[in-house]
């Protein structure tokens, strides 16, 4: 019989876990019948949610906890998660109910009569998010396809089921801020979607601002792309072209004509549309120094404070 490792970061959702682990437990032990853990980590919570994870342990055995020092992000706290689980799939959820416990029969039984796929991830059937959620969804969705060559119809979401030797293969990366979804893409061609239920958000709001949302889009871009600097150099070839035809217009000019004041206008808005673009390149090939010196300083992905297995 196949164990289930389920990692879920929590980050203050005190009000969540309790029905968070009935649900799950329900499902493992009614419905599916089959033996799971159930990993949490803990990722800097200003909450009462380490409270109620130690409560949960002393409950049920197969409850890990983990607790970081501070809060390094999702995509750590999988990765701290990952270090730790024991079974031949791995399963990857939030910890605000919108991915409903329910639903992983569904992607078990496709997982179990598939022995050609290594990633099941959830497409969302009437997706919950806000809009702004769902712009950065596309955006994303968009980006990626064009960075991993990844099929533009596949759906990465955060609910996943992935069966162990991929999860062993991605725990150990040394890439600095490293997103789950990108390194599964990489790893692995036999990846798809199934469709299951998205709930609404039961308490709070999302922490995926519009601004954090652009954040993670252009570090992803800028990470695994030389999109930017192409488009530069671009428009660098196009304003250089075009300063060369108006250079000999104006030579033209200047010989048929004589010199006048008049182009005053055009020169200025030439001058500054050049500085803003030389701007704009040094603050990009600034981007791209930074991730260098951010991949050699070798930072740990997390610092682990204190678990209970």
């Amino acid at each position: 019989m196949s164990l289930y490792s389920v990692v879920v970061p929590v980050y203050n959702s005190e009000h969540t876990l309790d029905e968070l682990y009935r649900r799950l437990s329900d499902v493992f032990d009614h419905v599916l019948k089959r033996d799971f853990e159930l990993l949490l980590v803990d990722d800097g919570s200003k909450d009462k949610s380490w409270e109620i994870m130690k409560k949960l342990r002393a409950k049920d055995s197969r409850v890990k906890l983990f607790q970081m020092s501070r809060n390094f992000g999702q995509h750590p706290a999988l990765l701290c998660g990952f270090h730790y689980v024991k079974g031949d799939f791995v399963i990857t959820m939030d910890d605000d109910l919108q991915h409903p416990p329910e639903e992983l029969p569904k992607m078990i039984s496709v997982m179990d009569a598939r022995d050609d796929v290594d990633v099941i991830l959830a497409r969302y059937e009437g997706r919950k998010h806000s809009w702004i959620r769902k712009l950065g969804t596309r955006l994303s969705v968009y980006a990626t396809s064009k960075m991993l060559k990844k099929d533009p119809d596949l759906e990465i979401t955060s609910f996943r089921l992935i069966r162990r030797f991929i999860v062993d293969a991605i725990k150990d990366t040394t890439v600095h801020l490293p997103q789950i979804g990108n390194l599964l893409v990489e790893n692995s061609n036999r990846i798809i979607n199934v469709d299951v239920r998205h709930d609404a958000r039961a308490y709070g709001h999302s922490g995926y601002t519009f601004r954090a949302l652009a954040k993670e889009l252009f570090y992803d871009i800028t990470t695994h792309s030389a999109f930017p600097l192409i488009v530069v150099r671009d428009i660098g070839v196009f304003t250089f072209t075009v300063s060369l035809i108006l250079g000999i217009i104006y030579l033209v000019r200047y010989f048929a004509v004589g010199t006048s004041v008049q182009g005053w206008t055009s020169l200025i808005l030439v001058l500054l549309a050049s500085t803003g673009l030389t701007l704009l390149s040094i603050g990009i090939l600034g981007e791209y120094m930074m991730h260098v010196l951010d991949e050699s300083k070798k930072m740990p992905h997390y610092v682990l404070r204190q678990k209970d297995l």
